[in-house]
Protein backbone atom coordinates (compact mmCIF):
# COMPACT_ATOMS: atom_id res chain seq x y z
CA UNK A 1 0.00 0.00 0.00
CA UNK A 2 1.32 3.46 -0.89
CA UNK A 3 2.28 5.76 1.93
CA UNK A 4 0.83 9.24 2.17
CA UNK A 5 4.37 10.60 1.76
CA UNK A 6 4.62 9.31 -1.81
CA UNK A 7 3.76 11.77 -4.57
CA UNK A 8 0.44 11.21 -6.21
CA UNK A 9 0.19 10.99 -9.99
CA UNK A 10 -1.91 13.30 -12.11
CA UNK A 11 -5.62 13.34 -11.49
CA UNK A 12 -7.40 10.77 -13.62
CA UNK A 13 -10.72 12.00 -14.87
CA UNK A 14 -12.86 11.86 -18.00
CA UNK A 15 -10.90 14.60 -19.76
CA UNK A 16 -7.65 12.71 -19.10
CA UNK A 17 -9.13 9.66 -20.83
CA UNK A 18 -10.23 11.76 -23.81
CA UNK A 19 -6.82 13.41 -23.97
CA UNK A 20 -5.08 10.04 -23.87
CA UNK A 21 -7.10 8.63 -26.76
CA UNK A 22 -6.75 11.88 -28.70
CA UNK A 23 -3.00 11.93 -28.18
CA UNK A 24 -2.80 8.38 -29.45
CA UNK A 25 -4.54 9.40 -32.69
CA UNK A 26 -2.18 12.36 -33.13
CA UNK A 27 0.86 10.12 -32.67
CA UNK A 28 -0.51 7.59 -35.18
CA UNK A 29 -1.06 10.40 -37.67
CA UNK A 30 2.61 11.33 -37.33
CA UNK A 31 1.89 14.77 -35.90
CA UNK A 32 3.52 14.18 -32.51
CA UNK A 33 6.46 12.07 -31.39
CA UNK A 34 5.78 8.56 -30.16
CA UNK A 35 6.36 8.66 -26.40
CA UNK A 36 8.19 5.33 -26.48
CA UNK A 37 10.70 6.33 -29.16
CA UNK A 38 10.67 10.12 -29.06
CA UNK A 39 10.39 10.09 -32.86
CA UNK A 40 7.56 11.03 -35.19
CA UNK A 41 6.30 8.31 -37.48
CA UNK A 42 7.58 8.56 -41.04
CA UNK A 43 4.28 7.25 -42.39
CA UNK A 44 0.91 7.80 -40.71
CA UNK A 45 -0.90 4.73 -39.45
CA UNK A 46 -4.39 5.69 -40.57
CA UNK A 47 -6.03 2.50 -39.31
CA UNK A 48 -4.76 3.01 -35.77
CA UNK A 49 -5.60 6.72 -35.82
CA UNK A 50 -9.12 5.91 -37.04
CA UNK A 51 -9.52 3.35 -34.27
CA UNK A 52 -8.71 5.97 -31.61
CA UNK A 53 -11.13 8.44 -33.20
CA UNK A 54 -13.83 5.76 -33.41
CA UNK A 55 -13.32 4.91 -29.72
CA UNK A 56 -13.84 8.56 -28.82
CA UNK A 57 -16.98 8.69 -30.97
CA UNK A 58 -18.31 5.56 -29.25
CA UNK A 59 -17.48 7.07 -25.87
CA UNK A 60 -19.36 10.20 -26.88
CA UNK A 61 -22.43 8.19 -27.86
CA UNK A 62 -22.40 5.98 -24.76
CA UNK A 63 -21.96 8.88 -22.34
CA UNK A 64 -24.42 11.28 -23.98
CA UNK A 65 -26.47 13.00 -21.28
CA UNK A 66 -24.14 11.86 -18.50
CA UNK A 67 -21.28 14.33 -18.89
CA UNK A 68 -20.76 17.77 -17.44
CA UNK A 69 -20.90 20.65 -19.91
CA UNK A 70 -17.12 20.94 -19.70
CA UNK A 71 -16.58 17.23 -20.39
CA UNK A 72 -19.02 17.17 -23.30
CA UNK A 73 -17.45 20.28 -24.83
CA UNK A 74 -13.92 18.87 -24.44
CA UNK A 75 -14.94 15.63 -26.13
CA UNK A 76 -16.79 17.43 -28.94
CA UNK A 77 -13.81 19.69 -29.62
CA UNK A 78 -11.34 16.81 -29.50
CA UNK A 79 -13.36 14.79 -32.01
CA UNK A 80 -13.75 17.75 -34.36
CA UNK A 81 -10.05 18.59 -34.24
CA UNK A 82 -8.98 14.97 -34.75
CA UNK A 83 -11.33 14.47 -37.68
CA UNK A 84 -10.04 17.65 -39.36
CA UNK A 85 -6.44 16.59 -38.72
CA UNK A 86 -7.13 13.14 -40.15
CA UNK A 87 -8.47 14.69 -43.36
CA UNK A 88 -5.53 17.09 -43.64
CA UNK A 89 -2.93 14.36 -43.12
CA UNK A 90 -4.68 11.95 -45.49
CA UNK A 91 -4.58 14.63 -48.19
CA UNK A 92 -0.91 15.34 -47.56
CA UNK A 93 -1.68 18.73 -46.03
CA UNK A 94 -0.17 18.04 -42.62
CA UNK A 95 -0.11 21.12 -40.36
CA UNK A 96 3.31 20.00 -39.08
CA UNK A 97 4.72 20.28 -42.59
CA UNK A 98 3.26 23.73 -43.28
CA UNK A 99 5.71 26.63 -43.79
Amino acid sequence: MASSDQKKGPTLDFNALVLSLGSSAIVHLGEAPDPTTGQKREQPEFGMAQQSIDLLAMLQEKTRGNLTANEASFLDNMLFDLRMLYVQVSKGQSPAKSP
